[in-house]
């Protein structure tokens, strides 16, 4: 039996925190929110947030790079910050994006932007520029997953699609229409990469079979409104699902069973929408972020 338990919550943001990333020590995590605030977390000593960098608007996404002191951040207005944690003051605002941007994913020397002006950009990490774009929806990027063994991309856009990108030419190889009733708002491979998941506005889990033809192996009606952002345990058995019906969900990642739901009252959890989830290999942690200013860290043994 999964349990799962409140370990701390960590707080200080001034607004709904939209983001959360890992630090390369995993003791040790990120997050951005609406108060503009990069603030890092020592996950045993979760009374000591520090401040490390801060961007004059609303902070909707992050990504570290991998063995760098320095966190790419895109903001409401569509601007892409290059923040090196060691001298912030040296942040560089590249308004790109007319719009947020939503997700931002690395991958090797480049990192990708996508937008609410249906842009997917990818950018060179050496020198913090943007080499190209692809007007790829009507509608906004919602979020981005990368598959290393596949060299793809899969997008979710606010026009229902999931787009199926070569990661190398940034070129459409398919997509699936309307996968959702509404916007695609975070997707996720699994660790074999053979399958797609995804959650919707719609409030619907949805499982694809990626070696038979991106069909449905799963559709459920998982939560009461939009699923934010759906992440894999460490292990890859479960998958943890945050909504904004304020609740976490727990799924078996084989048989795509519920196993377990945290809920506001019974398990002190969040009171207003859950926004992002990090499933750290730091004890085993779930960490989510809420517009109730507030992250939680859950124990699951």
């Amino acid at each position: 039996m999964l349990q799962v338990t409140k370990a701390n919550q960590l707080v200080g943001h001034n607004a709904s925190v939209f983001s959360v990333v890992a630090d390369h020590d995993p003791q040790y995590i990120l997050s951005g929110a609406g108060d503009g605030w990069l603030v890092r977390w020592d996950l045993e000593a979760p009374d000591l947030g520090k401040l490390v960098a801060k961007v004059e608007t609303q902070i909707f996404s992050m990504c570290l790079l991998d063995g760098e002191k320095r966190v790419v951040v895109g903001n409401m207005n569509g601007g892409v910050h290059w923040v090196d944690l060691e001298a912030p003051e040296q942040t560089k605002n590249i308004a790109h994006h007319q719009k947020g941007v939503y997700a931002i994913v690395q991958v090797g020397p480049h990192v990708f932007t996508g937008g609410g002006d249906g842009l997917v950009t990818r950018w060179s990490v050496e020198t913090g520029s943007s080499i190209e774009s692809l007007q790829l929806s009507p509608a906004s990027i919602r979020s981005i997953a990368f598959a290393p063994e596949r060299n793809e991309l899969a997008v979710g856009a606010s026009d229902h699609s999931i787009y199926f990108l070569d990661a190398s030419r940034l070129e459409v190889k398919y997509s699936i229409p309307a996968a959702h009733d509404n916007s695609v708002f975070c997707l996720k491979y699994s660790p074999d990469q053979k399958q797609l998941w995804s959650g919707g506005r719609d409030a619907h889990l949805k499982i694809w079979d990626l070696e038979a033809e991106r069909s449905c192996l799963m559709d459920h009606a998982a939560h009461w409104y939009t699923i934010n952002d759906l992440v894999f345990d460490p292990s890859g058995k479960y998958v943890a699902t945050g909504s904004r019906d304020k609740t976490i969900r727990i799924w078996d990642a084989h048989n795509f069973k519920l196993i377990k739901a945290i809920e506001t009252i019974r398990d002190q959890g969040h009171i207003n929408s859950v926004n992002r989830l990090l499933w750290s290999a730091h004890r085993n942690y779930l960490v989510s972020a809420s517009d109730d200013r507030r992250l939680i860290t859950w124990a699951v043994e």
